[in-house]
């Protein structure tokens, strides 16, 4: 039936994304677009309203693609799917994996004016680092003000922070945090390892991991809440540590800095070249990152990934001491090294986990030499949206 084409809708891909090597990298496998040609919207009284939306489930299988999908696309000749992140499953055939690596790990890159910019700081990192070796770690800090307040934990910052949160929440979440019947339990919730690493956490746990204060640090972050107060052990205890904006000029930022994803996309550059990143909260942004630094150090890049669970019990017990809290952090930096290539398990996204699907030679030279002839039809992708890695 010849190749469906993909569309990448108004959410602005080319802002973050070199949206013309995108379409060239996948012209033998997707025809993917900018804009929906007349001809179609036509039969829409261009009115993207009436093109009907697939509101399909998450992490469907490969199958309702083929029989509930496919059919109506090939009814309507355009249809759209919203929401469209997480729709299908990640057991899905081979040739579905090899389309999906060859989208993610080789047709996306970051548009230029954000590759140049992130590659310049990697090369600043290093000539700053060069008594290492070149070598430095990056940080993922997730204290800002709005994860802050979502988390619903409490910290030591008193009624002003209190105040600050219940202020924050409902501002971005009106009416959530106080509709009737809701019980929010801080206590429960730091003991399940679900808080945010305040930046004093995450130094006293680098430095019990060995990290002294000659350790370049780079700090991938938002604004950090009541930066001031919150960052100031940290940077005592790692004088070196560097974020874009020491890094950068404010003309060299300028272009960046009211748009949110753009600067997540700097710090991501950056990261994705250290010598070993470390993650303290979930999200995509951690996800996709070590996926990409496994794929592209050959299955196994150094990633801390610490036991929050573990973290908070030790980091609450008043009767620890600096030497015993040394010895659990150096086991939990030993165990992280130690895991090697992590093969893909049922279930588990290869975006994250990219080894095998995405790093067999053959997978990759099969997918760059092949032909739409050679394909099923619903192996096509058909991209409504921004098609995106990460999702910051």
């Amino acid at each position: 039936m010849g190749r469906l084409m993909g569309y990448l809708y108004e959410c602005k891909f080319k802002d973050i994304y070199d949206e013309d090597y995108f379409i060239s990298t996948l012209e033998n496998d997707v025809r993917v677009v900018n804009k929906v040609p007349a001809y179609i919207m036509e039969r829409f009284d261009q009115n993207m309203n009436n093109v009907y939306n697939f509101r399909i489930k998450a992490w469907s299988p490969i199958q309702y693609y083929r029989d509930a999908v496919l059919p109506r696309l090939l009814e309507e000749k355009f249809i759209r799917i919203s929401p469209f992140a997480n729709r299908l499953s990640f057991d899905a055939p081979p040739a579905v994996q090899r389309l999906r690596c060859f989208a993610n790990y080789e047709a996306l890159r970051f548009s230029s004016a954000i590759l140049t910019l992130g590659e310049t700081l990697v090369a600043r990192m290093k000539d700053r680092s060069a008594s290492n070796g070149g070598k430095y770690i990056s940080v993922h800090l997730r204290f800002e003000e709005d994860m802050v307040a979502f988390s619903c934990c409490i910290y030591d910052g008193g009624e002003e922070e209190i105040a600050d949160m219940k202020v924050a929440r409902e501002r971005g979440w009106k009416g959530k945090f106080t509709k009737r019947g809701r019980v929010i339990r801080p206590g429960a919730i730091r003991i399940n390892g679900k808080c945010p690493l305040t930046p004093l956490e995450v130094g006293l746990m680098l430095r019990g991991m060995g990290f002294n204060r000659s350790t370049y640090i780079y700090l991938a972050s938002g604004k950090i809440y009541n930066a001031e107060r919150n960052m100031a052990p940290l940077l005592e205890m790692f004088p070196n540590l560097q974020t874009k904006e020491i890094l950068a000029s404010n003309a060299e930022l300028a272009p960046f800095k009211n748009y949110s994803s753009r600067m997540a996309a700097i710090d991501y550059t950056v990261c994705v070249h250290s010598e070993v990143f470390v993650t303290t909260q979930g999200g995509n942004f951690p996800h996709f990152l070590m996926g990409h630094r496994r794929y592209l150090y050959g299955g196994h890049s150094k990633t801390i990934k610490p036991d929050k669970r573990k973290l908070a019990l030790l980091l609450d017990n008043p009767n620890i001491g600096w030497r015993s809290f040394k010895r659990q952090m150096l086991n939990m930096r030993s165990h992280s090294d130690s895991k090697g290539y992590e093969l893909k398990r049922p279930n588990d996204s290869i975006y994250m986990f990219p080894c095998p699907d995405c790093m067999c030679r053959s997978n990759k030279s099969e997918v760059s030499r092949s032909s739409s002839a050679t394909r099923s039809a619903w192996i096509k992708s058909y991209y409504y949206g921004c098609f995106s890695y990460p999702t910051f």
